[in-house]
């Protein structure tokens, strides 16, 4: 398998400036005299040479040493040893003064000024073997902490996909090592899930657009980026934001979480199943309200939801394929984010703009959704339109006590395509108060001769149920239990000699219903 990522930077190199920044070296009184501004190339290595013909030598990224005792006297020799150089694509030269030459020559400056060859004098007499000595160690003792530390990231990284640890967990090793926020992105520059300490990552998500375009054209800066793909397809990036270390450790952290993500998606985590946990991971964080709404805008935005000037239409759905509310929404060219919430419901947030009528599009994808799925409809709850982004998580919320007041309504009862709180009335009110202790205790009193057991009828909870929610219509609850009048009646009069109560009287039935809708909503 080959992994589609970027070619990585020497991982065991030293730049120029840091080399020249080294004691033993300051000891020796660099000038930099030509290549000033190519400070930031790499060293693989340092080469002491004397001869004219030095580049045939070498394999490129070298730092050159001489005196120049071969070179005095001959101009011409002198340019074509720096062009030499140049072509063996050497790091830096570095000149000793002394004998030889007292003063770069001019030949070699110019060249190297031409070529952007950094070159270096030392004003004080300085033993080459002891730079070659603090460098080569230097090099070697990178080389192999960069070693262990690809094999640390790597053996971490498989050992949590081998035990089935989500993305998530993933991301959140690879920000552990990087130490900055990490991004998964599509191919389209969308969020599909994030790393790092919280309000690094909300600053970086404010302005995604534009880093999510620009990230790994400077990698100086810290924004590293691999791509995420295989077997000749692209799924993906992974982008280090602000990356504090050495570009090459943060090149070869981002390679092994790029590779670790390729192998959590061949073993099952998809794209798409990456983005229905972004989606899941926000809409959970907007209805807990746990996370201010202001701070869960970046997330929405890089999430791919259109949020400027929106009309927001929060839903939620009892029942309902993700899957399938995905393909309603691409089907009606509409805008939103879907996620499965707990106990079957699945939310939906619509993001519609200002000029369309939100109410009409709410109803038309409901009836599109209930539409040819068979005798099991899902129930499509809504809450009212929002303008404003800090109003969605009381409408997710609204929606959501929708769904579940209607689905304690009784098979029986018709209900609309779209489901408001105004049509879960008092039900919706009772399942609202259902964990108030004394809703609870009224139940229990009210129901207690039905509650308690004993000698009888098993169902006379389950009819007096049907008797009070169709309105005390005996004929048809007598019709809905499959039993004769006669027995309906004395089914009725065991309840209120059981109970104590007259099923005629309409506040003390209106009691009973309060009390059974309280007791069906703390049993769900």
């Amino acid at each position: 398998m080959t992994f589609t990522t970027a070619v990585p930077a020497p991982e065991s190199a030293l730049s120029v400036r840091q080399i020249l920044a080294l004691e033993r070296v300051v000891a020796g009184e660099p000038e930099v005299v030509a290549g000033a501004g190519q400070l930031d190339r790499p060293v693989r290595w340092v080469h002491v040479a004397e001869a004219a013909d030095v580049g045939v030598m070498l394999a490129g990224g070298e730092m050159v040493l001489t005196t120049g005792v071969l070179l005095a006297g001959d101009a011409r020799i002198q340019t074509e040893y720096i062009r030499s150089l140049d072509r063996a694509e050497a790091a830096a030269v570095v000149l000793g003064l002394g004998r030889a030459f007292p003063a770069p020559p001019d030949s070699m400056l110019r060249a190297a000024e031409r070529c952007g060859m950094p070159m270096v004098v030392l004003h004080r007499p300085f033993p080459f073997a002891e730079l070659t000595e603090e460098v080569q160690s230097r090099l070697v003792r990178r080389k192999f902490a960069a070693v262990s530390l690809s094999e640390a990231v790597r053996t971490a990284l498989t050992g949590l996909i081998t035990t089935g640890a989500p993305l998530q967990r993933l991301l959140d090793e690879i920000a552990g090592h990087s130490a900055c926020p990490v991004v998964l992105s599509n191919l389209a520059h969308r969020v599909l899930a994030t790393a790092g300490e919280r309000s690094a990552v909300d600053d970086v998500l404010r302005d995604w657009e534009r880093i999510a375009r620009q990230a790994g054209g400077n990698e100086g800066d810290g924004w590293i980026r691999a791509d995420i793909g295989g077997r000749g397809e692209q799924w993906g990036r992974l982008v280090l934001c602000g990356y504090r270390g050495d570009s090459a450790t943060g090149r070869l952290l981002a390679d092994r979480g790029a590779e670790a993500l390729v192998l959590h998606r061949l073993l099952g985590g998809t794209v798409a199943a990456w983005e229905e946990q972004s989606a899941q991971s926000l809409l959970t964080d907007v209805i807990s309200g746990v996370v201010p709404a202001r701070q869960l805008l970046p997330r929405a935005r890089a999430a791919g939801l259109p949020v400027n000037r929106r009309t927001f239409v929060p839903l939620v759905v009892r029942d309902g394929d993700s899957g399938r509310l995905n393909r309603v929404l691409r089907l009606l060219g509409m805008s939103g984010i879907v996620a499965e919430l707990a106990d079957g419901f699945t939310a939906v947030l619509l993001s519609l703009a200002r000029d369309q009528d939100a109410d009409a599009l709410a109803v038309h994808f409901a009836a599109r959704l209930r539409t040819g799925v068979g005798d099991d409809r899902p129930v499509v709850a809504a809450a009212a339109s929002r303008t404003a982004w800090e109003d969605v998580p009381a409408g997710l919320r609204e929606a959501l006590h929708v769904a579940e007041a209607a689905a304690d309504t009784p098979v029986d009862q018709d209900l609309p395509v779209l489901v408001r709180l105004r049509d879960v009335r008092l039900r919706g009110l009772v399942r609202l108060l259902r964990d108030d202790p004394r809703v609870q205790s009224f139940a229990e009193r009210e129901l207690d001769g039905l509650l308690c057991g004993g000698d009888g009828d098993p169902d006379l909870l389950p009819v007096l149920r049907t008797y009070l929610a169709t309105g005390r219509n005996k004929s048809l609850t007598a019709q809905l239990h499959h039993v004769s009048r006669p027995a309906l009646y004395r089914r009725l009069e065991a309840i209120e000699a059981r109970l104590g109560v007259d099923l005629d009287d309409f506040e003390q039935a209106a009691s009973l219903h309060i009390a059974l809708l309280a007791h069906d909503a703390q049993r769900r």
